[in-house]
């Protein structure tokens, strides 16, 4: 009864080395030892000895004792629950003394911490225990039986389902998958296919972990089998399983976790200290903990040794996550069932690459994809995009793609083209033939309320859109679309336009096989315009917006018809959490038909909507062009990096949202989504120029690049401020130009292989704990090092440069340290950027375009470490073709500096350039002497090089220039 008696029962021997009891470990309490107090005689015993818990071993330590051995004593302590273990028995809003006490748990209010929960679990059991636990070589299964307890959940008891099945399954010597389902009764799974192997790959021998299933209370544990460190450790009392609310809670290796989307994070690393994130699929800008476009429910998490692992919850119902300090974290959804998939690493990039390799590769963009891009909602007419092209070109800015927003479609309907734009079809044409590339907006949602509308008849007749459950009655909402034969006076508030002038929208369902062939047809005749050939719009890519599915009216036009569905028992903290799941988008019970025919209700499927439409529009896309082309969603899910980029969303125009979109840059690294980067100056409101100028250098270096911004704001491309403005526009997208080969190298990398593009410093560098913070500086692949300027009114930066050689990209100086801060100057012109040593970048001559930087000369940075060594490599194709790299239609260049030699081989000879392109100079950072001659090998033979050699002592810079060698051969300089 919580007491330890030590008593001496003979007393004849006195041992001379005054022996104590300094510290006793008790094993197989459930809770944590609060106090302890010792007593000899009945008279308490100097101070309070230390306590620690090992909560996963259920290990209470007591130390700090002096017990004479020979002397008897009393230890008597106290049961209870740290601040910190306590896990959240009413995630609910409106939690009552009372209503907690009900559910059997502990009511403690802290005034000190609000944020700790005041009901929470008084016991470490929860309502499952395993039986019937069976190993195999490839992976167990058990039953899970409930006590039959009731959970709480929004106020209301939901009895557990009684009896689940676990299955455990070893799919690679990386990779495990463990999945809790009703066995008796089918229930709704997530229809995104995986890359599983068709049976497991791994072995006793080489598998990287171990796991243990414990029977009561029921838990799961998984344990990287080299350190012995605990990943995953689920024995926890949260655990729940009812209809319409899923529980489980895992302890956490550390405090280091990152992920989680679609929501702005204020820091890479997530805070633990008691936040909870929402994920469901909404048309909301980037807020603090509001749920915004799509659903990512995957972390990566740091151990405390620098290993790494990921874990995926494969669910698509809506659901919220808890951190905290334990550290714990505690997933709660609303349907489907518990399917987790863990990939063991061990290094972060590793991580990315294993689930990458899981739920597909990211989508390798055309070359002019990596180009500069504008767009702008509000253009009046295509005078106004013709001008501004026209600007840009007098002004020299590199700049590649072009967009119009949803302007230049009549009255907001897709597949239309409005009065003021009749010109677009030709200037489209125009910029084409000079070099450039097009993208066109579509929206999903279709206008119902027209009388000649082939879109919406022929979505009829093909039955593609979603209806009420059990009836032929089409879901209709509202979006942008406006009734025919309207004037819309803008000066009304939101509300009131909504309500006098947005059509009835329906929607397509894109799980159908009709939606997509209906999708296919609607997009084919607005590429070629079966009734005005003159009217076709040739665009290069397509940009898919709106697609949460979003919803100006709530629910749908006249409400929902289900309540518990659009307010269920629990309500994820989401945004706006009062309005139920229906705000902003369609009702819950709307039914959609998946590819076999099976309906699902919208109430599981929501959060795959923009994940549906993506594959078949890229497919259409192909298919009418050609060519790889780009496709670019809003709303995203696990594996929609295969098909798609991603931009961050309708942000504004504040200083916070720099550092904002590097936290977002990498955390779409981390889901698998390479081809992203943020409207760059702001979305909402008037850019000004000092922010808009950063934010220019800034998003130079987003993968995807474009400048954007919303109706009613002020223009802010790069031709809209000042010869200055356009001055830092300029040279920054010039740098970007020069080194599209290396990026271009990196987006085939996380094609072929699922590395990372834009890269936290912690990938390359996670020996260094530092790192494990930094996201205000991110990495291209390993080699290049960006530290912007991301404050008002800073003309210096403070940046971190880990333990590396680092040269300045702009001057090639060794920065002469490493493995600490410093403040960099940063003027307003000036962006700084670090070649790290060890490595070899390709640049090209840049251009107005990529259509003719791809034809300048090539140039060649060898940054040598400590060690005077340096590898890296070029990737290289047409820039368009359709699986290249599968088709091996490529070439493949590795460069290799060692010994004072530099050696060019051609890894892969699949493609052959037809602009004849070489290395004319190849700059070489860090030789430490003087460099006397350079002799030029062609397979292995010496031949004639006009070359010009250069040495800055000063610098420790080699310069090599006209060398002349071609890209498709084997050298050795």
């Amino acid at each position: 009864q919580n007491t330890l008696q030590l008593n001496v029962v003979n007393n004849n021997y006195s041992d001379p080395n005054n022996l104590k009891f300094e510290e006793i470990k008790i094993l197989g309490l459930q809770q944590e030892l609060l106090t302890v107090t010792v007593l000899q005689n009945g008279v308490t015993q100097g101070s309070s000895p230390n306590i620690t818990y090992n909560p996963t071993d259920k290990v209470n330590l007591i130390t700090g004792l002096q017990l004479e051995l020979g002397k008897s004593y009393s230890l008597s302590w106290t049961l209870g629950t740290n601040a910190n273990e306590k896990y959240d028995c009413h995630p609910s809003t409106g939690a009552s003394k009372e209503q907690c006490e009900q559910l059997g748990c502990i009511w403690a209010e802290n005034t000190s911490d609000l944020n700790i929960p005041f009901c929470y679990y008084g016991t470490s059991d929860n309502a499952y225990s395993a039986s019937d636990v069976k190993y195999t070589a490839s992976g167990l299964t058990a039953n899970l039986t409930s006590s039959g307890a009731a959970t709480m959940a929004n106020g209301n008891a939901m009895s557990p389902i009684d009896t689940l099945r676990l299955e455990v399954i070893y799919h690679s010597n990386d990779m495990l998958q463990f999945k809790i389902y009703d066995y008796a009764n089918k229930r709704y799974e997530v229809p995104v296919p995986l890359n599983l192997p068709s049976t497991p790959t791994s072995t006793a021998e080489h598998r990287l972990y171990d796991v243990t299933v414990q029977t009561k209370p029921f838990g799961i544990q998984v344990r990287r089998r080299s350190t012995g460190t605990v990943i995953w450790d689920s024995q926890l009392p949260t655990f729940t399983f009812s209809d319409m609310f899923i529980q489980i809670s895992t302890r956490l290796a550390s405090q280091y976790v990152y992920g989680f989307g679609e929501t702005e994070h204020t820091t890479y690393r997530h805070d633990m200290n008691w936040h909870t994130w929402g994920m469901f699929s909404r048309d909301q800008p980037p807020g603090y903990k509001l749920n915004s476009y799509g659903v990512q429910p995957f972390y990566m998490g740091l151990e405390e040794d620098g290993n790494a692992h990921g874990v995926l919850l494969l669910n698509s119902n809506g659901m919220d996550v808890t951190f905290q300090p334990t550290p714990a974290l505690t997933y709660r959804t609303i349907g489907g069932i518990l399917d987790f998939y863990i990939v063991l690493g061990p290094t972060p990039e590793r991580v990315v690459q294993e689930y990458t390799a899981l739920v597909g590769r990211p989508v390798m963009p055309p070359y002019w994809a990596l180009g500069f891009q504008l767009c702008r909602y509000g253009y009046e007419n295509d005078a106004e995009i013709a001008q501004l092209v026209e600007d840009m070109k007098t002004a020299g800015i590199p700049y590649d793609i072009q967009y119009p927003d949803i302007d230049y479609m009549e009255r907001q309907l897709d597949f239309t083209l409005s009065p003021n734009f009749t010109g677009l079809p030709a200037l489209v044409n125009k910029i084409r033939e000079e070099g450039m590339r097009f993208i066109l907006i579509l929206d999903p949602a279709i206008s119902g309320n027209e009388t000649n509308y082939l879109a919406f008849t022929r979505g009829v007749e093909k039955d593609v859109f979603i209806k009420w459950p059990n009836t032929s009655d089409i879901v209709f909402g509202k979006v942008w679309p406006d009734f025919p034969n309207v004037e819309v006076n803008n000066s009304l508030d939101w509300d009131s336009q909504v309500e006098l002038y947005r059509a009835y929208t329906a929607f397509p369902d894109f799980f159908r096989n009709s939606t997509v062939e209906w999708w296919a047809t609607e997009i084919r005749e607005v590429y070629n315009n079966p009734h005005n050939a003159s009217q076709s719009l040739k665009f290069d890519g397509l940009w898919i917006d709106m697609n949460e599915p979003s919803s100006f009216v709530h629910g749908a036009v006249g409400g929902c018809r289900d309540n518990e569905l659009n307010h269920p028992p629990y309500m994820p903290s989401l945004g706006w959490r009062d309005e139920g799941l229906a705000y902003k988008t369609l009702c819950m019970e709307a039914e959609q038909l998946l590819a076999d025919g099976s309906p699902v209700r919208h109430y599981d499927v929501h959060n795959l909507y923009g994940w549906s439409q993506t594959k078949p529009t890229l497919d259409i896309l192909r298919s009418l062009t050609k060519e790889r082309g780009i496709v670019v969603t809003r709303s995203t899910y696990p594996s929609s990096g295969r098909w798609s980029g991603h931009w961050l969303g309708d942000n504004t125009a504040a200083w916070d949202q720099l550092t904002k979109s590097i936290i977002g840059m990498m955390e779409f690294s981390l889901f698998g989504i390479s081809y992203t980067g943020a409207d760059i100056c702001g979305f909402f409101s008037d850019s000004e120029y000092e922010l808009c100028a950063r934010w220019m250098q800034l998003g130079a270096f987003y993968p995807y690049s474009r400048n954007h911004n919303g109706e009613g704001s002020k223009r802010q491309d790069p031709v809209a401020w000042d010869s200055a403005f356009e001055d830092i526009s300029r040279s920054v997208l010039n740098i970007r130009y020069s080194l599209l080969p290396y990026l271009y190298t990196l987006m085939y990398e996380a094609n072929a292989h699922g590395s990372t593009v834009v890269r936290p410093l912690l990938h390359e560098f996670v020996e260094d704990k530092t790192t494990w913070e930094i996201h205000r500086q991110f990495l291209w692949g390993p080699a290049l090092l960006i530290s912007p300027v991301l404050e008002q009114g800073a003309v210096t930066v403070t940046a971190y440069l880990p333990d590396a050689r680092w040269y300045d990209y702009h001057t090639d100086e060794y920065v002469g340290f490493r493995g600490e801060f410093r403040n960099f100057s940063s003027p307003l012109e000036h962006i700084n950027l670090h070649i790290r040593g060890g490595y070899v970048l390709t640049q090209q001559s840049p251009a107005n375009t990529t259509a003719y930087s791809r034809k300048n000369p090539l140039a060649l940075i060898v940054a040598l470490n400590d060690s005077q060594l340096a590898e890296g490599q070029l990737y290289w194709d047409d820039g368009v073709r359709i699986d290249a790299y599968e088709d091996g239609v490529y070439l493949l260049t590795s460069f290799t500096a060692r010994q004072n030699t530099l050696e060019i081989k051609v890894l892969h000879r699949g493609y052959a350039d037809p602009n004849n392109l070489k290395f004319t100079t190849v700059k070489v950072l860090g030789v430490t002497s003087a460099v006397q001659q350079l002799a030029v090998l062609e397979n292995g033979a010496e031949i004639q090089s006009a070359h010009v050699l250069a040495y800055d002592n000063a610098k420790q810079v080699k310069r090599q220039l006209r060398v002349g060698v071609e890209l498709n051969f084997f050298y050795i300089l």
